[in-house]
């Protein structure tokens, strides 16, 4: 006999695509946020939610052109960060700290940086000689939701934050004597009608 695992049922769910209704369907991530937040702000219960990008492309925006002088400023940047990280780390544990070691960690790494820079663009100028930013992104953007919760949702972003609805008042209930005096009332209009029946005729 087996047990199943939580962690199993979680990292399965993970692993595949969730299904359910399609709330939406927007051109941006931004957007389908934008859906959540107001969900979210409207106290509805967004756990469960989805947001799913289809049709994913690679997107490679051209910064510039790279040269010399970007490619050791660029080598002398990341150098610095890294020269200052282990300054840091070095003024932290050791038994006398002297700052003037960060910065002389950050002035070495920045040294390093520009000399890796230039050697790297020397090297590979020839098949690239641009500078570039990649983005993976999406055509479109799904928002998926439990089939039992669209309707609710759906009100939701209608009504905003009135979410939810009030309920209608209810009609106040007539008095059990008042009916049972009615009946006696029209009981009695007959019994008189019937009564005078015989006396109109003789």
């Amino acid at each position: 006999m087996s047990n199943s695992s939580p962690f199993s049922r979680r990292s399965s769910s993970l692993t595949t695509v969730p299904r359910g209704d399609v709330l939406g369907e927007y051109e941006s991530y931004v957007e389908a946020q934008k859906v959540i937040d107001r969900l979210a702000k409207a106290d509805f219960a967004i756990s469960g939610m989805a947001i799913v990008g289809s049709d994913l492309k690679t997107v490679e925006r051209i910064t510039g052109r790279l040269s010399y002088g970007r490619a050791a400023l660029a080598g002398a940047a990341s150098g610095t960060w890294l020269g200052l990280f282990f300054g840091l780390l070095i003024f932290v544990f050791s038994p006398t700290p002297d700052f003037s070691t960060v910065l002389a960690a950050g002035l070495i790494g920045a040294g390093f940086g520009m000399i890796f820079g230039i050697i790297s663009y020397s090297i590979g100028r020839r098949r690239r000689d641009f500078s570039s930013t990649q983005q993976v992104m999406a055509s479109t953007y799904q928002i998926i939701i439990d089939p039992s919760q669209t309707a609710k949702a759906r009100q939701a972003l209608a009504g905003g934050s009135s979410w939810p609805p009030p309920l209608p008042p209810a009609a106040p209930a007539e008095p059990a004597a008042d009916a049972s005096a009615e009946e006696k009332a029209s009981e009695k209009a007959s019994e008189r009608a019937d009564n005078d029946q015989p006396a109109a005729k003789s």
